[in-house]
């Protein structure tokens, strides 16, 4: 059974009406390389899973376009049938091509065969959470999400999602997005490198939608991972346990999702994102992203 345990750091959030644990996990990883294909050792990211609920996770991250279909058929495998407290959000608008690229899925038709993909290799009936993923491989990018987001409504109300998210949007597709439905989460690249959404995850905060951010140590330059670094070293712990840490300390809105296929970094990072920092730690990392 997966209950939200005491023990993982950040507490709880809710997302619409379904309550998860900050801490939780993403499961990109458990595919074979380039997140294409099954991955080289089945049973190993079967146990990865179950250890993740058997922390008390409540929030798994996932899509059926990772492997493509490969990490939702191990969701189902290692978790089917779910706990009553376990979520899993899953996002759809890209797909995969032969080459291991992500090309845009955005056409009401393709999202509608996304979402029927999502169902049946999660082995659902209902999707708790479905993020409307924009832009492209290199960030986000502007445009009306107006046809594509409308098309998630219309599967909302025919009682295939629950809640609905954008992820890799700007925040004009973000306010654009909250005009046509309800949002309950924005999934972003943001971590102490990249700050660009500060103000965006502040005025989440206020409207009590959550912020979760993606690449917690992606594409830092070789001074500020110098500067995390030395910060890690005087507080004895990883790098990835500080931005960890940072992040859920940021805002209490920020859910943190990060990916392993190995059960000790998975048990690492759950402590790690515990670390308590002080406000001179917090002042010192602040100057990374500035």
């Amino acid at each position: 059974m997966s209950t939200p345990s005491a023990s993982l750091p950040g507490g709880t959030w809710t997302l619409g009406d379904l309550t998860v644990t900050r801490f939780g996990y993403g499961a990109m990883q458990l595919a074979g390389p380039w997140v294409m294909g099954p991955p080289a050792d089945r049973e190993g990211a079967l146990t990865v899973l179950r250890e993740a609920v058997g922390l008390g996770i409540t929030h798994i991250d996932t899509a059926d376009a990772y492997g493509p279909h490969i990490t939702n058929q191990l969701i189902r495998k290692a978790l089917h049938p779910y706990s009553d407290s376990l979520h899993i959000v899953t996002k759809v608008g890209a797909t995969r091509d032969e080459e291991g690229g992500w090309p845009p899925a955005r056409k009401p038709e393709e999202l509608r065969r996304a979402i029927t993909e999502n169902l049946e290799n999660l082995g659902l009936d209902t999707l708790d959470v479905v993020n409307l993923r924009l832009g492209d491989a290199q960030g986000p990018m502007p445009g009306s999400l107006a046809e594509a987001f409308g098309a998630l409504v219309d599967l909302q109300r025919q009682g295939l999602i629950r809640h609905l998210g954008v992820s890799n949007a700007t925040a004009e597709q973000v306010a654009e997005a909250r005009s046509i439905a309800p949002i309950v989460c924005v999934q972003n690249m943001y971590n102490l490198a990249h700050r660009h959404d500060d103000d965006l995850i502040d005025e989440l905060a206020e409207q009590g939608i959550a912020y979760v951010p993606f690449f917690p140590l992606g594409g830092f330059s070789p001074l500020q991972s110098s500067a995390l670094t030395a910060v890690a070293a005087r507080l004895d712990a990883t790098p990835m346990s500080v931005a960890l840490a940072w992040l859920l300390q940021r805002s209490p809105n920020i859910l943190l999702i990060p990916g392993t296929s190995s059960v000790a970094h998975l048990r690492e990072n759950a402590v790690g994102a515990g670390l308590p920092l002080s406000n001179d730690d917090l002042a010192e990392l602040n100057k990374i992203g500035r």
